[in-house]
Order: structure tokens, then sequence, then C-alpha cells
């Protein structure tokens, strides 16, 4: 994979203005000098994604991410950095180069590419071995389950024998060391044994969005144990940030999503032409999951088993894609196990009958809810329909509430009168439960306040401070280093924030860019658009100022003198507090910039 030089980097992201790139993705409006819109990374009602123009920089105020205009697109289109880069040099019409990398860099890169290069040799091998006749057991399996030759290259099916070292073997001839193969998942290396992971199984490659194969899935043959096993997370393997069959599902212009259980099902259904099928990694669907379908349609009808395990599966869904802000269907498979079974005994125009039908998924809740009762007898019937009244709680909007009240008050003939008397019954008593615990509420957030004026808001805030005001620097800079800020990642931000003041420039944008895990992009960006009290006088955000590098200051030495057994050292620290302890000590004049000792 390619890597950009900084100045690359930089060209890429003056071109690529922030509120234009995200514009074409989120509707923003603009309030003051900032821009706001709906958060496309979580569901609100209420526009809490702010982007900042001057700073080219993002965040949400409701879920927290942040960043710059290469996190966002990395985010919404799950690429790498590096293919974030690409697409938005290319958006931008630029034609741009690779360059060197350092020494920390190119490790990092290089066993990136090497496990992708791996994973890529395994599937081809993989493939090789289903058409030969080491392979025939699985190549007859997925035969018999109906699956073409040109399916099965498509999707890059394979097989693994059941020798416990073969593909190791095979690597080793290829020249990659231990050491890499074991970050790949792909064996089971022991102190006295290396075996291959995978045997006797018929192998799915999993893809990702880029088509690069990130891990596999493998289905045994015969009744060993586990049925299916699949890769471990690895540096290029997050299981949470992916669905299998995503890399072609996003390619289509449908308006929905069909979430299958597994590998089979997907193949089957793009088989059959419906090549909007995806499924979850071998786990149970997810928020991550569900908030990466959103960026892609806004529905997903649900095509899980029909048996009690795929009614569960379902049921623990729903709630997911409705947080997510997607409209979730259930299609009826019966009396059919799965998508396929039922293609095979009643053709594609049945199935798309059975999907122009699916059910609510709030509808299939509660007909799930009545099945556990006997509507027969009353006690049983009243407690249904007071469970019925509770479930629809879930729904916050009352106009979206009282259509469904009325809608499952005549599907399950409830007097829609009494349904609602209990959902206001049961509304006011959570209300007044939340009103009783409201003293628990209070003291929890006046403990988060309590904290956000802790040392963590104080980093943040200071940081915030010298990019409103890069002036201030100049004055502070002999006494606070990026030594002081005891967390690794506020040590990182603040050292790459002190060049730039040192060099006369301030571009946050690039300091975001120096950090690879999103998490941490999202935190930097929080650090550098922390808001601080701006009806404070001059005097008053002097003093604050002042006080907050003593903060900084303290905490810091305190931390370095704990467990310090040097006694010159310490008797250096402990000189060096009594300064710090007292802020008239130093005052910094916001005002003409002037600093008295």
């Amino acid at each position: 994979m390619a890597w950009y030089p900084p100045e690359v980097v930089d060209e890429v992201r003056l071109r690529s203005d922030i509120v234009d790139v995200i514009g074409s993705y989120v509707k923003l409006r603009r309030a003051g000098s900032n821009f706001l819109g709906l958060c496309p990374f979580h569901s609100e009602k209420s526009p809490s994604f702010n982007v900042n123009p001057s700073l080219q920089l993002y965040k949400c105020f409701g879920c927290g991410v942040g960043g710059d205009v290469f996190t966002f697109i990395r985010e919404y289109e799950n690429f790498s950095f590096t293919e974030a880069v690409e697409f938005l040099a290319e958006r931008s019409g630029m034609t741009i180069s690779a360059g060197e990398m350092n020494e920390e860099q190119r490790k990092r890169e290089s066993l990136r590419n090497q496990i992708l290069e791996i994973n890529k040799k395994t599937a081809t091998y993989y493939y090789a071995l289903l058409k030969s006749e080491y392979g025939r057991t699985g190549y007859e399996y997925l035969k018999n389950r109906g699956l073409s030759d040109s399916t099965m290259v498509h999707f890059g099916l394979g097989f693994a024998r059941s020798g416990g070292v073969e593909m190791y073997k095979y690597l080793k001839h290829e020249g990659y060391s231990d050491e890499v193969l074991k970050e790949t998942g792909l064996f089971k290396m022991e102190e006295r044994e290396i075996r291959d992971k995978f045997r006797n199984r018929v192998m799915f490659p999993i893809m990702d969005v880029s088509n690069h194969v990130i891990g596999f899935g493998g289905r045994v043959m015969g009744d060993a144990k586990p049925k299916y096993l699949n890769s471990p997370e690895t540096k290029v393997f997050d299981k949470g940030r992916n669905l299998y069959g995503l890399n072609y599902a996003k390619k289509g212009k449908k308006d929905a999503f069909l979430l299958c259980e597994g590998y089979m099902d997907v193949i089957a259904m793009h088989q059959a032409g419906f090549t909007n099928a995806v499924a979850s990694l071998g786990t149970a669907f997810t928020e991550n999951q569900a908030n990466i379908i959103k960026r892609y349609v806004e529905q997903v009808l649900l095509l899980y088993d029909s048996d009690e395990a795929g009614k569960k599966a379902a049921l623990r869904a729903i709630p997911i894609l409705r947080k997510a802000g997607i409209n979730g269907r259930v299609v009826s498979l019966a009396p059919y196990k799965d998508p396929d079974e039922f293609i095979k005994a009643e053709g594609k125009e049945a199935f798309e009958e059975r999907l122009s039908g699916a059910v609510n998924g709030f509808f299939f809740e509660i007909s799930v809810l009545k099945s556990g009762f006997d509507l027969s007898d009353p006690p049983q019937r009243t407690k249904f329909i007071h469970e019925t009244a509770k479930k629809l709680l879930v729904f916050r909007d009352k106009v979206e509430r009282d259509s469904y009240l009325e809608a499952v008050a005549a599907e399950h003939g409830i007097i829609k009168a009494d349904l609602k008397d209990l959902v206001i019954r049961y509304g006011n008593s959570y209300t007044e439960g939340y009103q009783e615990s409201r003293e628990t509420y209070a003291e929890r957030k006046t403990r988060e306040e309590k904290q956000k004026k802790g040392i963590d808001y104080s980093y943040r805030l200071f940081l915030s401070w010298l990019i409103a005001s890069p002036g201030l620097y100049s004055f502070i800079k002999e006494d606070v280093s990026a030594e002081d800020f005891l967390d690794e990642t506020y040590r990182k931000a603040a050292g790459l924030l002190f060049g730039q003041l040192e060099k006369g420039e301030l571009v946050p944008a690039r300091i975001i860019d120096q950090f690879e895990e999103v998490e941490s992009q999202s935190l930097v960006a929080g650090m550098f658009q922390t808001e601080f009290e701006t009806k404070m006088s001059p005097e008053e955000r002097e003093k604050a100022f002042t006080e907050l590098v003593y903060k900084i200051k303290e905490y810091s030495i305190e931390r370095r003198m704990r467990g310090l057994t040097d006694l010159n050292k310490l008797q250096e620290l402990v000189k060096e507090k009594k300064k710090w302890q007292n802020p008239g000590n130093l005052h910094i004049s916001l005002k003409d910039g002037e600093r008295y000792t």
C-alpha cells in the first residue's frame, strides 16, 4: 500500500474543505461561525454534529466522534488513511505520488501489507485446492448446496486440507517469518507445536469494502466441532467494522440490505440476484455494524433462520437497528429454514413476494410477545395488553407512538382507549421513577462536573486556549512542556502542537493525522475544541489561564514525585513544587501579551 509524505497530505487537505466534503454526505446549516447537522454516525433528531471551518475539524457532541476531513472519510467509507487520502485527492482532481516512510511507519505498514499479502496468497491457495483432487469433498459440498462455478469464483471460495501444517509450510517456503505468520491468525502457535488453524474445511475469504482479504471463515466437512471457525481479530481484521458481502452489497442501488445469518445465506442470495445481502461475521449483530449499514441504506430486511435461534437473533437485532435509525423488518421464511432453502423450493418470484411482505420490526416483537400468552385466559390476555403498553414506550415521539398504538390495537383486538390509558399510566410511573431518582442523577452529574474540572479537562482547555490564542505560547513555553501532560495521547498532542507553534504555524488537523486509531483522533479533536467561558472579562480570563498553567504544573510535579527514591531529585521537585503552589507568582496578560514574574 502506498504512503504519502506530509506535504502531499497537506495539499490534499488544503484542497478538501471539510464543510464541502462533509456537506456532500450530511445536510449542514450555518450556526454562527460553524456548521451543524445530524450526526451520520449515530441516530439523533436534534443536530449535535458540529463542523468547524476555521480549524477544519468536526465534532459530534452527542456520540463524541470527531476528527479532520481524513478521519471523516475513513469512518464514513470504512477506508484506511491512505485510501482516504487517495479518495480525496481524486475528488479534488489531484494526481499524487507516494513518498518515503520513517522506520516506525515502514514497520507498521510492512506488517499490515504482509498480512494482506499472506491472506491473498492463502485465499488463492485454498481456491486452487478446491478445484484439485484434494478438495473434492469441499467442491461436492458446495455443488450440492447449489452453487455454480462462477459463484465460487466470485466469492473466492476454497478448501483447507486436513493436514496439520500444509499452509504453514507453504508460507514458510514463500519466505515469511514466524513472527509475521503469528500475526495473521492463520496458525495455532504453541511452544512445541505449530499447526494450521483451518483444516478439512470449505473456506470463505472475508473481504473489506476495498476487496482486500482480511480474514477467513471455514465450514468443517463432517461432524467435527466447531461447525464454523473464523479468523481471530488481527491488524487488518476487526469483526465489528465489517460485514460479509458488504464489498458487493454497497455497489447496488437498492434501498435496503438483506441481513442474513451466515456466509452461505449471503452467497445463495447473491447467486439468486439479491446482491444486497450481507451477514455479521460469526458474532451477534452489533451497534457498530448497524451504524455501518446506516451509511448505505435506511432499511434492513432480516432473513434469519425460521427456528427458535433465528427468532431470538431477530429480536436482538431489531432494537439495535432502531437505535441506529434504521427501519428493521422481518421476513417470514416458514415453512423453510433459511433463504437458500426457500428459493430452491419456491423460486425467486415467491421469495420477492416474501420480501415485499416483510413485517415491521415492532409488530414482529409484539407477535412474538403474544405467542407467550394464552389469550383465551382473561388474566393472561390482560398481562399481554399491559406488556404491550410497556413496549410502546420505546417510541419517544408522541406522533410515532400513537401511530403504532393504533395499529397494534387494531391488529390484536385491543380497545384503543384502554391501551392508550395504560401507555399514559406506565409513562407517568416511569417519569415519577425518574423524578425519584433525580437526586442520584444530579449527584452523578455533579461528580461528572467535578471530574470535568480535573486534570483531563485542564489539559483539553489549555490546548484549546492555545489554539484560540497561539500568541500565548511564547509566554508559557519556558514553563510548560509536553512532558507535563502525563497521559500518553495528551502528551503526544501537546508535543505536536508546541512543535507547530515553535515554527509559527498552526494546523490542528495535521496533528490529528499523526494518530493512527480513529478513537484517538476523536479524542484529539475534542481536545482542540473544548469550550471555555467566553463571557469572562479579560482580567478573569487572565486569572483563569494562569491558574490553569499552575494546575497542570503542580499535578505534573506531584506525579513525578511518587515513588521517587533519588533524594536529590526529590528535593529539586519539592523546590519546584513550592514555586507553582502560588498562582500569584506568575501573571500572563491576555490583553497585551506581557508576562510578569
